[in-house]
């Protein structure tokens, strides 16, 4: 398994090289605008639409704890030789608290790399009773989100749910048209049996937008295999959060959500997430730009001599420039070793995890689903994947 390194001598040339003239200043947190990819980076784009109705409290605890998971599937990937970057959105519906004129839905996250963002509304997540719309949520997710026009992104939307798939005033049949009309793949995950999702049209929605009927149980408890190497990813974790640089008016709240979400993922350390959220964190795919000079110092134009002072931590206001830069350079330095460690400790993790694998249960959980349709729908549009 591996992420996307960049030579340590390229990174600290953009961090701390002298700005030459006409190179726009660094943004402050209060302005900056995280670039979501790089121009010539490829992207990958994902929608996850979960029922939040009473009987789906179990689909909502999968995806607290799969999201990393999800995620990390991309990080042997590559799209014309380089490593896609991921960006998730989210939608809930189908519950009686939300709004009755928008069709009781509601848009939580929309595509963003903010993982911490998204880890964080996962776990608020609350189930009640309602009525549970599919075309009126897919209607929503196609027109709202800022999907890619490059017909070679791999979009995809993951509904799941339980009601019949045809529910609703607007057509689900024309949701799902109008949605591969825009390039965008929809896949149905229906919680509960396979003859009945069919019999409630989940198939149909699938196979009208290039997608996969998929079924699960959502009430299974997600499968993990401790291996030997978990402790010590996991204990990286903590050495790898020593190396950010907050910045900006925006960075107390981020650090502290980054700290709750790494808390919230060690709660549920039966399901493996304290494990796949770290290995999230060594990717390209986790990426703060916008509070942590660390990954800010990779966007284009940035430059450490242009960050004001009012925005720097207090240990770094009382440096020189070139103090400054020492600082930088030796916490990127920090940052990359313990990237490496953790892809290293992670090769043999799946080695052993392979090596200890057996079925437990024909029905897969929300994680294995997903991951079984985008790996093939997304290698159609010539992403790969490292054997």
């Amino acid at each position: 398994m591996k992420t996307k390194h960049i030579l340590i001598a390229t990174v600290l040339t953009a961090c701390i090289g002298i700005a030459k003239e006409g190179q726009p200043p660094a943004p402050t947190a209060e302005v900056a605008k995280v670039e979501t990819a790089v121009a010539d980076t490829p992207v990958v784009q994902i929608a996850v639409l979960l029922d939040t109705s009473s009987s789906m409290s179990g689909l909502i605890e999968q995806a607290k704890t799969q999201l990393w998971k999800l995620v990390n599937e991309f990080i042997t990937a590559k799209q014309d030789g380089k490593t896609p970057v991921v960006q998730v959105a989210l939608y809930e519906y189908g519950k009686s608290s939300l709004e009755s004129r928008e069709h009781w839905i509601r848009q939580i996250q929309p595509l963003t790399r903010d993982l911490d963002k998204v880890s964080e509304d996962l776990f608020a997540l609350t189930t009640n009773g309602g009525d549970e719309y599919c075309g009126a949520v897919i209607q929503r997710a196609t027109k709202d989100l800022a999907w890619d026009p490059n017909p070679k992104v791999y979009k995809a939307i993951f509904i799941a749910g339980n009601e019949p798939f045809t529910q609703g005033p607007v057509d689900s049949k024309k949701s799902c048209q109008g949605a591969i009309a825009k390039g965008i793949i929809v896949n149905t995950i229906h919680c509960g049996g396979e003859a009945q999702g069919i019999a409630e049209h989940w198939n149909q929605g699938a196979l009208l937008a290039d997608g996969q009927y998929l079924v699960i149980d959502q009430n299974q408890a997600v499968v993990h295999i401790e291996a030997p190497q978990d402790k010590e990813i996991v204990k990286l974790n903590e050495e790898l959060n020593k190396t950010y640089i907050n910045y900006g008016a925006a960075a107390p709240a981020a650090k502290a959500r980054q700290v709750a979400q790494d808390g919230n993922a060690t709660a549920k350390a039966e399901s493996g997430a304290a494990v796949q959220r770290t290995l999230t964190k060594v990717s390209a795919n986790y990426f703060n730009g916008a509070w942590d000079l660390v990954d800010a110092c990779k966007q284009k134009g940035f430059d450490i001599t242009r960050v004001s002072e009012a925005d720097l931590p207090e240990e770094m206001k009382k440096m020189t420039v070139d103090e400054r830069k020492a600082y930088l350079s030796k916490k990127t330095a920090e940052r990359e070793e313990i990237q490496k460690r953790v892809l290293a400790l992670n090769k043999e993790r799946e080695a052993y995890v392979a090596t200890q694998r057996k079925e437990s249960s024909k029905n897969d959980t929300l994680d294995t689903a997903m991951v079984k349709a985008l790996r093939a729908q997304a290698e159609k549009k010539g992403v790969v994947w490292e054997k």
